[in-house]
């Protein structure tokens, strides 16, 4: 047994080895000849989507298991990782600010209980100075993202989401914001995916415009406030913030999220070097990006000329592993809302004989898809289909005992199953808009059917009915379908808007996901495999 003291000693060796791993010991690359007057370092992180307990490559939580392979992760390593590098950059006399580039909601028990609560505690302890809104922070409406941002402690930014005419929402976000440091005044602009119109709950009154134009808008702005440098807090995604750098005037630096990509020099299965410094028609500006769920973050070292104009940089992404201690203070706020958890959480509900992974749900028949479409429609007494995005399957599930909280966890956003009667025509429609949306959240499981589609066309190229007997009828294009789905899609949310504009009958307050899921759990009902019920041909 290790006493206090003992205790202490290791630590700070171990604090002392962390400070000597920094990211700082890349060394900095030179993107333009000038003098350097002042050093800045970004931390950054990015899709935490309230993983506040370490998880597994899927994801799922493995807080039980701590020594299974592949766990990674949990807050408060993230927070010692983060004040381990802060520490060495101010050592090494740099100007340090933490941003946090959205999708901070939605994801685990502890945001379906508290609606971005746990997460706030958490980042008012990690030191946050600003944050983007990403697409999820609109997953519980914009009442509960107003909550949020009214009593968070740094701002919350996006300045292409006009919120003006939500009352619940006005003047609680902010388009951009300087922040002060050491003389350095560092601008920072906040972008959100436009995939939030249709793929959250932004409600009818905000507003999504380009975001190209409103941050050209923003960083004009910035400069005449009197901003050194720009930076572009980003939640459009690798591909955009690539399209977008270099070619927006002012803009220095896009600190990444939404696309969940590792951007690294070092780090195995990274998609890109750590820093891409992209040249375009207005200059050259850097992208950056930390993956997701925090399992790493960032580290951008700037080094700027007297004006503020970065002349080199430097950093890389870190892996939080299990070798990191626990930082206490934020280690005892997840213990106090996990406690909270635990009864629920320990309920036992089924048993699988191995774990289920969600990896193939968006690009084609998948076992989850099938259990849980299977559920949602025997909901229904008079159901011909279901149809579920694969987006709203979060995680997998583990081998073994079910509890409802792995279920909870695969389906995070208390959506309900909801009933809509469509022509055959309209569920055509329906369907091929999920299929267009093959490799995202919007793509289609189903149940009560089976369909061929065409992978190359992404369209259906027949669809039968099951009937109680066993056999299959061939789609009636002027028969009504009852249609089993959640209340999202019907709300016309991933591109499904013909369930909101050709509604039938439409009722949307049926039974919780959770609750069609444990039900067919109680049933005895096991995930298994899949049975052709969705053909490629």
């Amino acid at each position: 047994m290790i006493d206090a003291e003992q205790g202490l000693d290791t630590r700070m060796k171990l604090q002392r080895r962390l400070l000597l791993a920094s990211l700082a010991a890349i060394p900095m690359q030179r993107i333009a000849h000038g003098a350097t007057s002042r050093r800045l370092t970004i931390l950054h992180m990015n899709d935490f989507h309230s993983r506040h307990e370490p998880v597994d490559a899927r994801a799922l939580s493995c807080s039980a298991d701590l020594a299974r392979d592949g766990c990674f992760g949990g807050v408060a390593r993230l927070a010692t990782a983060l004040a381990t590098e802060r520490a060495a950059a101010e050592a090494a006399g740099r100007t340090v600010v933490l941003l946090d580039a959205g999708d901070q909601f939605q994801g685990s028990l502890f945001f379906t209980a508290w609606h971005g609560e746990a997460e706030l505690a958490v980042m008012h302890e990690l030191g946050t100075e600003a944050m983007t809104v990403g697409n999820h922070e609109f997953d519980r409406g914009p009442a509960t993202l107003a909550s949020f941002a009214a009593a968070a402690r740094f701002p919350v930014l996006s300045a292409n989401v006009d919120a003006s005419a939500e009352p619940s929402l006005a003047g609680k976000l902010r388009p951009h914001v300087i922040i002060e440091k050491a003389g350095l005044r560092i601008g920072v602009v906040g972008l959100t995916t436009l995939e939030a119109i249709s793929g959250s709950s932004p409600g009818p009154l905000v507003k999504f415009n380009p975001p190209g134009p409103a941050l050209a808008t923003a960083a004009a702005e910035l400069r005449a406030q009197g901003a050194h440098l720009v930076i572009a807090l980003s939640h459009l995604g690798v591909g955009i913030d690539y399209a977008l750098a270099g070619n927006v005037p002012g803009v220095d630096a896009f600190v990444g999220g939404h696309s969940h990509t590792l951007l690294s020099d070092r780090e195995k299965g990274a998609a890109g070097p750590a820093h891409q410094a992209l040249t375009g028609t207005a200059g050259t500006a850097v992208v950056v990006q930390a993956a997701c769920f925090g399992r790493y973050f960032g580290r951008l070292d700037l080094d700027l000329d007297e004006s503020g104009r970065p002349v080199a940089y430097g950093g890389d992404c870190r892996h939080i592993g299990l070798d990191l201690p626990e930082e206490p203070r934020v280690k005892a706020i997840v213990a106090a809302y996990a406690a909270q958890l635990d009864g629920v959480r320990k309920r036992v509900i089924g048993q699988t004989p191995a774990p289920i992974g969600n990896g193939e749900c968006r690009t084609g028949e998948c076992p989850l898809g099938n259990f849980i479409a299977d559920a949602m429609l025997a909901t229904m007494h008079d159901g011909d289909i279901a149809i579920i995005n694969a987006g709203g399957i979060r995680t997998g599930l583990p081998g073994g005992t079910i509890t409802l909280g792995d279920v909870l966890t695969m389906l995070p956003f208390s959506n309900t199953v909801a009933a809509v009667t469509l022509t055959g025509t309209d569920v055509i429609a329906a369907l091929t808009n999920g299929l267009g949306r093959t490799g995202a959240g919007g793509f289609p499981q189903i149940a009560g059917a089976r369909m061929a589609w065409n992978p190359t066309t992404k369209t259906v190229t027949t669809l039968e009915f099951r009937q109680p007997d066993g056999s299959y009828t061939p789609l009636d294009p002027t028969r009504r379908y009852r249609v089993a789905t959640n209340n999202f899609m019907r709300a016309g949310g991933d591109g499904y808007v013909v369930m909101r504009d050709h509604a039938i009958d439409p009722y949307d307050t049926g039974p919780s996901l959770e609750d069609a899921v444990t039900a067919a759990f109680a049933r005895g009902i096991i995930p298994g495999g899949t049975d052709g019920r969705m053909i490629k041909q």
